[in-house]
């Protein structure tokens, strides 16, 4: 169970979001903006804003600009803590 991570290489908070994951051992599909046909729109559909990154999650739970506590606390809540 891999969580969606829509985002821009670009982004300074999309780099920590991805830091975060990797730094807890969860498995992501990044989706890069600028490069992803349909992921700006994807990201907007899931979110409501254009605001990024986008988190979506496997329980349909989504984030946009989490701080590594709220995405460390989600991994948990899911059971996808790599520890």
């Amino acid at each position: 169970m891999a969580v969606d991570v829509y985002g821009a290489d670009w982004c300074g908070d999309c780099r920590r979001a991805k830091d975060a994951l990797n730094r807890f051992g969860a498995e992501y599909v990044w989706h890069d903006l600028e490069s992803e046909e349909g992921a700006a729109e994807k990201a907007v559909e899931i979110s409501g804003q254009k605001h990024i990154p986008v988190l979506l999650y496997s329980d349909g739970a989504f984030q946009v600009e989490p701080s590594a506590t709220d995405i460390q606390r989600k991994l948990k809540e899911l059971g996808l803590l790599g520890e």
